[in-house]
């Protein structure tokens, strides 16, 4: 029931841009690859233990990259030790000066996020390139339209779709005439609908692979919606290797949020997807109460299941067959189960909660022991083949 079977529900399918892959130390993107999820520390650089403890609080999360402030000396020298403590590759932040990349690449960052316009000469960039090369770096350009060359500006009068793609295509032949094609390459904008329209002109004029993103999106609520709105189109549209969802909020909650706008379109399923009911006067017990107690108990998942959670007996068995379990609202403190969509058994009031966390966890162990066990048969097979 967690399990979207491409064909079988053909409008839900969706056609991905084909890309060239890029390695991101070692996450592919592009390519056919899973979509990435990343976000970025907020800590000072140089404080080593509150980054990693950072970065360990996103690796919980689910995160596959992180981005880290690289603005000084003192943050690059502190990366090495921070490159080491990961479980994720690092991606460093590179803006203006030169020599911050080179001293990333050398401490071990697994990409150099840059406009290599901003970058300085020719020769700085390419001993920007010779150093992101000697260190298996990938580059990721970063246009943005708040930020977008004088020049361009004075072309067109403001940032536009067309703006952002000239840009992105002005630094990737900066890259290209050095014979550097490790790279993707993001046009954020605040603005949903210039960056939308600047991503699809870009994906039709290039084949690298491209990190989305809605700059500056807003807090967690306004940020998320814009976020969704943005990414959730393009990648809707097939278009997008990796994301990263700019919210002012926790790193983690970015994460989440990623996640949840990847489940929600089928492209990844890491995690519980929780169905539940706005609530209304018909619910059996407090929805919303219970459904943030599931969802905050549940963050240990990660094992792809659904769950449905629904107050009231109008739509909560009809939920309740397409998800792996499933709750409905009964009347006088007694509640309904479903099992992989059929009625198992009631539950009260009183640590139904806890109940239905009992429930996830042991049908998570369930699936992760037939995976295991379809892998050893599968090792089995490919070892006799040979």
């Amino acid at each position: 029931m967690s399990d979207h079977n491409p064909g079988l529900r053909p409008w839900r399918d969706i056609a991905r841009r084909q890309s060239r892959q890029i390695m991101v130390g070692n996450v592919p993107v592009g390519g056919g690859a899973p979509v990435t999820v990343q976000t970025m520390t907020n800590t000072l650089t140089h404080d080593v233990k509150g980054t990693i403890d950072q970065i360990r609080r996103c690796e919980e999360a689910g995160v596959d990259i992180i981005r880290v402030s690289c603005p000084d000396e003192e943050s690059t020298a502190a990366l090495k030790q921070i490159v080491r403590a990961s479980r994720v590759p690092i991606v460093a932040d590179i803006h203006f000066h030169y020599k911050r990349a080179l001293e990333a690449a050398d401490a071990g960052a697994a990409c150099l996020r840059i406009n290599p316009g901003n970058i300085g000469s020719e020769k700085r960039v390419k001993e920007v390139v010779d150093a992101a090369k000697a260190n298996g770096c990938s580059i990721r350009i970063g246009v943005n339209a708040g930020s977008l060359e004088k020049d361009l500006l004075e072309k067109y009068g403001e940032p536009c779709p067309e703006a952002l793609v000239e840009s992105a295509l002005d630094h990737i032949r900066l890259l290209q005439d050095q014979d550097f094609h490790a790279y993707k390459v993001a046009v954020k904008a605040s603005d949903v609908f210039l960056a939308v329209a600047a991503y699809m002109q870009l994906a039709d004029a290039v084949d690298c692979p491209l990190h989305l993103g809605i700059t500056e999106a807003g807090g967690l609520i306004g940020g998320t919606v814009k976020s969704a709105i943005g990414i959730g189109n393009l990648l809707w549209a097939g278009i997008g290797d990796t994301i990263r969802v700019s919210l002012s909020a926790e790193p983690e909650e970015e994460v989440r949020v990623g996640y949840e706008i990847l489940k929600s379109l089928g492209i990844r399923t890491r995690g519980v997807k929780v169905i539940s009911c706005p609530s209304c006067a018909r619910q059996g017990f407090d929805v919303i109460r219970t459904v943030q107690a599931l969802e905050e108990r549940l963050q240990h998942i990660h094992t792809p299941l659904s769950l449905s959670v629904l107050g009231c007996v109008v739509n909560g068995p009809g939920e309740a067959r397409e998800t792996d379990i499933g709750l409905t609202g009964g009347g006088a403190g007694k509640h309904m189960v479903y099992l992989s969509g059929i009625t198992d058994h009631t539950v009260q009031d009183e640590g139904m909660v806890d109940h239905i966390v009992r429930l996830v966890e042991a049908k998570a162990a369930e699936v992760e022991a037939a995976k295991a066990e379809a892998d050893m048969t599968d090792a089995g097979k490919a070892e006799a083949a040979e």
